[in-house]
């Protein structure tokens, strides 16, 4: 289900960070599109590095449920903010549209 994020919202915040923080993050992106109430944020951390995903109420668009997100990286003193959206398939993995 993390692989299907193809990256994520995290991969378009233009920070370059480790594969396991990346992992953390779009573990953070999955549970906030799966399982969060809208606004709910959804925290990880790792090294020298921490975010937080919040996902905005799902909607549709076809037969597909939406979600936008908002995913915050603080890196280095430095915060940076990723907007995207995702839709859920049919095989219940989400989809980041582009």
């Amino acid at each position: 289900y993390i692989a299907a994020l193809q990256g994520g919202i995290i991969s378009r915040s233009g920070v370059t960070i480790s594969a396991s923080d990346t992992a953390r993050a779009l573990e953070a992106e999955y549970r906030a599109l799966e399982a969060a109430r809208s606004g709910q944020p959804v925290a990880w951390s790792g090294e020298d590095i921490s975010g937080q995903v919040v996902a905005a109420a799902p909607y549709q668009v076809g037969d597909q449920n939406c979600r936008q997100l908002r995913h915050t990286v603080v890196s280095d003193g430095r915060e940076v903010k990723a907007r995207g959206t995702a839709c859920r398939n049919k095989d219940g993995t989400w989809t980041p549209l582009i």
